[in-house]
């Protein structure tokens, strides 16, 4: 299973950032193993997450609804 394309997103933007997983992890609140297993489609992140994540990485336009496909 790879991981979600709109969830890819967030890897790309934080690698972009120049952020590492622990100062993403504590600008949004979560731990730095779940911004990992976010970042690796390890985990789904919720909504919230999501949003949280992507306003610390300055993304706005990416669509998430808390569901994944699987292949």
């Amino acid at each position: 299973m790879s991981p979600d394309p709109k969830c890819t997103a967030i890897a790309n933007a934080l690698k972009n950032s120049g952020l590492s997983y622990a100062q993403l992890a504590s600008q949004v609140g979560v731990t730095e193993q779940r911004v990992i297993d976010i970042c690796t489609g390890n985990a789904k992140p919720t909504d919230v997450e999501f949003s949280s994540l992507g306003k610390a990485l300055g993304l706005t336009d990416v669509p998430h609804t808390g569901t994944h496909a699987t292949t």
